[in-house]
């Protein structure tokens, strides 16, 4: 048993078997890869896809069995009875789910893989219809994995392709022979050339920096406080998938190729997200949270929340179904109002649109589908109640400024991709967020670790927390703009004496440096030189190529070695590190350096540690000058010392006044400070107050901004809207009136001014004090009807001047079911009335004829009824004009028109089969000749024309 070097899970439905044929066709037999078929089979058929996939592959082709191991170079294939998961590389079986009638197997597996295998996850969809599979491939991705997906225009069936592709997160598109070769050549290159966990150099953070001031130069976002381990492996697999072997090349390939920019970008920020995930975290919110912060709002008030990192909005939607549900439940008229960000804009923008693939259905209650969604086109969309409620912007969280006066601040799966370090700056900045006894809802792998003062604990498994009623920290500084107003003037001889004595200073300093310091550089993390000191020629030198000035290109032989890792260390240590004994060769001979680096600050203005390596050659020191002899103070000289003694009293006791004088001058100083000090606090307090309401203020813009953003995104729609509305009224010219609730004059289209005589300037105006050409006066009280009834009213009307219309008045239905007025719309049917004329004539104009003839005629249907009959019909009957019309044949005549031979002739006839052509039939004591033929108008049933002849009295036809 061989345990596969990737696991590749293979989505397929209508139209796969073309697909996976093809694929395993072209699939290598000792890759090293393991393969797990999900397809779409009814579970009361045996599945045959076993023995079929033999005969394109020499791989073994199981049907998995529950507990089975998953092995190298062995395809397995989904039983029709069974889901599919995966634990610890063991299949599992489950019990085949519907949700809401579909089925999504492919989306269920690709997610247990994923969580199963992260980086070693592939997911593959192949050709057909629906979306199964694209929920399954986002967690792919978010667990660093790779997916694949059959080009559309080579699939049987384009629906699964298409809708894994719209994602953005597919890697490779190719047909499915195309597939096997990219598959083979990822996994062999993320193997061999990216196995294994690298060590984290000062080098290769140098080109972490490279690739985050590339991303922060085109699209403006800051990765450089992410967790390294996260990003590294999301660049690798990229550069697996342009099998590109260091990371110092993929640097190169992202400036030669800005494309790619964008979608690292984009892969760093994908984040596994769907609706109500965890439910039980959203019921516990629901039942001990949202349940008991409405009660003790005021009726009528706002509920506030923010969503962090909302990705593409199922979190933030989420969040206002289950407010929603809550308010409707206690039957108050709350408004909500939540705010959703994120730093993707491309999420940000899905999220607006709010419209989900059909397999969302998997993760929401038949009641919630119904209740906040309609389904379009095999998707579904939010209803627009819960849209309003939602606002999106984009915005960064860890730069912008926070929204404030919070109910409840959701922040899930977005702390653990960011470092320790930046967790601890935003927790406060949370707590600073929310009201006092606001709810702080995180995710599973999080938590306000260091802040239990700040927050209560209300549910430890699902991590939601209140806010304790303290005060909270301010909130981090935001980087405001440096002071501009000068420092208030001192006298110009204090300040040139100031320079002067600085200057003294630093041309001391510069001596005792050149003096008696040995050669050093400053250098930062990353080794790039920001200072020399001394002459560090016999250490560094320039190497060859492009200039740089970066002490690892420059160090000389030995020393470049020992040098990383001592800056290493003392980067990591953060404490000063010595490397002794590095042997250095040179023109005189080998001799050996002191290393020294340590931390000597931070650089101004950036926050950057700097750091100094100082080279000491170790060699013996110089021996010590002998010390001069001292003078015998019993020689002659030392007569003269006496009046040096004095002189030195003097000065002693001058000295001493003078030491006085300072400590007086001392005193008052430090009286001059504290007062300053005091000073200098109370300032120091109203700067604060300042700042705080600036950020109150800037939090607040930041907020008008966004709901800003919002409705201009919003106008945009509406005028998208307005301007299809607009051409299609203008196509269809069709006279339509719009009325609201008062018959006023809302919109109308230009052919209805012949109709009812409207100007531009009317709109507002009452329909009653317009002039409406209709002979039919009662337009207001049809209007007034259908208002009240809520029914359609349909009826035709004329103009005076004698054109028919068809008038249909409907009820004006809002997208939220209100009634505010009508729609009067008037269809031109003068073509119909012109036909119908035509149609009278004509049929008056039969009938005068069928009149006029003398011989019995008659018109009878498909039931031998009579329809029609002229004069002498009746006549012949004894009838009265008309009588006969409705009657059946066979009751005519004392039924002795109802011979099984007559029946059937005339049926004969109805069915086009034959015509009666002076045929005699005998009828009683009497002999009828009849003729009959079937008429069969352009619509309705056929009939028969019968013309009946006594001919009793006459001797029988030959």
């Amino acid at each position: 048993m061989r345990e596969p070097l990737a696991i590749v899970g293979i989505g397929a439905s209508a139209g796969g078997l073309e697909a996976l044929e093809l694929f395993f066709t072209q699939m290598p037999p000792d890759t090293g890869i393991a393969f797990v078929l999900i397809t779409h089979m009814d579970p009361a058929q045996k599945g045959l896809l076993p023995e079929i996939l033999r005969r394109f592959t020499a791989m073994p082709v199981r049907e998995t069995e529950d507990g089975m191991t998953v092995e190298a170079d062995t395809v397995y294939v989904k039983p029709a009875a069974a889901d599919l998961s995966i634990f610890h590389g063991t299949i599992g079986h489950l019990e085949p789910v519907r949700t809401h009638g579909m089925r999504m197997p492919i989306d269920g597996f690709f997610q247990h893989l994923a969580e199963d295998q992260n980086g070693k996850a592939i997911g593959i969809v192949l050709s057909g219809t629906g979306s199964d599979g694209t929920l399954g491939i986002r967690a792919v991705k978010e667990r660093t994995g790779m997916v694949m997906a059959q080009d559309p225009d080579s699939a049987q069936f384009t629906g699964m392709p298409e809708s894994a592709i719209a994602t953005g997160l597919v890697d490779y598109i190719a047909p499915a022979e195309r597939l096997p070769e990219l598959l083979v050549q990822y996994v062999k290159f993320s193997i061999t050339a990216l196995a294994g966990e690298q060590p984290a150099t000062a080098r290769i953070e140098a080109e972490l920096r490279k690739i985050f001031t590339l991303i922060r130069l085109q699209s403006g976002q800051d990765f450089s406080q992410y967790k390294r381990s996260t990003i590294r492996r999301r660049i690798e697999r990229r550069m697996a998938i342009h099998q590109i072997p260091s990371i110092g090349e993929y640097v190169r390939f992202l400036q030669e190729n800005p494309h790619e920019i964008e979608i690292l970008a984009s892969e760093l920020l994908i984040g596994v997200t769907r609706f109500f995930r965890d439910p039980e975290a959203w019921d516990t919110l629901q039942e001990e949270v949202i349940s008991d912060l409405i009660p003790a709002k005021p009726e009528g008030s706002v509920l506030r929340a923010w969503v962090v990192g909302c990705s593409t909005g199922e979190e933030a939607y989420s969040m206002a179904i289950v407010l929603r549900e809550c308010l409707d439940a206690l039957e108050r008229p709350d408004m909500v109002q939540i705010f959703a960000t994120d730093v993707d804009r491309r999420a940000i923008e899905t999220a607006r649109h709010g419209i989900y693939p059909a397999n969302i259905a998997a993760d929401i209650s038949p009641g919630r589908l119904e209740r906040f969604f309609v389904k379009e086109d095999g998707r579904y969309r939010i209803r627009k109640e819960i849209r309003d409620s939602v606002i999106f912007a984009t915005q960064n969280v860890i730069s912008d400024p926070p929204f404030t006066h919070l109910d409840i601040l959701s922040c899930r799966n977005l702390l653990i991709y960011l470092s320790a370090d930046l967790q601890k700056r935003l927790i406060p900045l949370f707590q600073y967020a929310l009201n006092p006894g606001g709810y702080l809802f995180l995710g599973t792998a999080e938590s306000v670790a260091g802040s239990g003062a700040a927050f209560r604990t209300v549910e430890s498994r699902w991590k939601i927390f209140q806010r304790r009623d303290v005060t909270p920290p301010q909130a981090p500084r935001l980087e405001l703009p440096a002071v501009l107003t000068p420092p208030a003037a001192a006298e110009p001889k204090t300040r040139d004496f100031a320079r002067e004595e600085e200057a003294a200073s630093e041309l001391a300093r510069e001596w005792l440096l050149q003096e008696f310091a040995p050669p050093a550089v400053i250098v930062n993390e990353n080794g790039d030189i920001f200072y020399f000191h001394g002459r560090t020629g016999r250490y560094l030198e320039p190497g060859p190529g492009r200039a740089t000035l970066n002490v690892f290109a420059m160090a000389k032989g030995e020393i470049r070695d020992a040098l990383e890792s001592v800056l290493d260390a003392a980067v990591r240590e953060k404490q000063r590190f010595v490397q002794k004994g590095v042997s250095v060769r040179g023109d005189g001979g080998e001799r050996r350096v002191l290393l020294t680096a340590r931390p000597v600050g931070r650089r101004a203005g950036r926050g950057e540690m700097l750091y100094s390596i100082v080279f000491q050659d170790l060699e013996e020191p110089p021996g010590e000058p002998a010390p001069k002899e001292a003078p015998d103070r019993d020689t002659p000289g030392n007569d003269r010392m006496t009046p040096l003694e004095q002189e030195l009293a003097e000065t002693r006791a001058r000295l001493q006044y003078t030491i006085e004088d300072m400590q007086a001058s001392r005193e008052e100083l430090t009286s001059m400070n504290e007062e300053l000090q005091s000073t200098n606090e109370e300032l120091q307090s109203t700067n604060e107050e300042l700042t705080s309401s600036k950020e109150e203020l800037q939090s607040l813009n930041e907020e008008l901004l966004t709901v800003n953003a919002e409705h201009q995104k919003k106008i945009e729609e509406l005028s998208e809207t307005h301007d299809d509305m607009q051409n299609l009224l203008r196509t269809t010219r069709i006279p339509i009136l719009f009325l609201d609730e008062d018959l006023r004059v809302r919109r109308f289209t230009d052919p209805i001014r012949p109709i009812i005589n409207l100007q531009s300037g009317d709109v507002g105006r009452p329909v009653t004090d317009l002039a409406v050409n209709l002979k039919d006066e009662r337009l207001r009280a049809d209007v007034r009807e259908v208002l009240d009834s809520l029914q359609v009213r349909t009826k035709q009307v004329q103009t005076r001047d004698g054109r028919w219309f068809e008038m249909r008045i409907v009820p004006y239905r809002t997208e939220e079911n209100r009634i505010e007025g009508v729609v009067v719309t008037f269809i031109d049917i003068a073509p119909l009335k012109d036909l119908e004329s035509s149609l009278r004539r004509a049929r008056t104009y039969a009938e005068s004829v069928v009149a006029t003839v003398h011989e019995p005629l008659a018109v009878l249907d498909a039931d031998l009824r009579i329809v029609s009959a002229n004069r002498s019909f009746s006549t012949l009957f004894r009838l009265a004009p008309g009588e006969a019309e409705g009657h059946l044949l066979s009751d005519l005549g004392n039924r002795q028109w109802d011979t099984t031979e007559l029946r059937r002739l005339l049926e004969e006839v109805a069915s086009g089969q034959t015509e009666i052509e002076g045929s005699e039939v005998g009828i009683g004591r009497r002999r009828m000749r009849l003729s009959a033929r079937s008429i069969r108008p352009d619509a309705g049933p056929g009939l028969i024309l019968l013309a009946v002849e006594d001919v009793s009295g006459r001797p029988a036809s030959g």
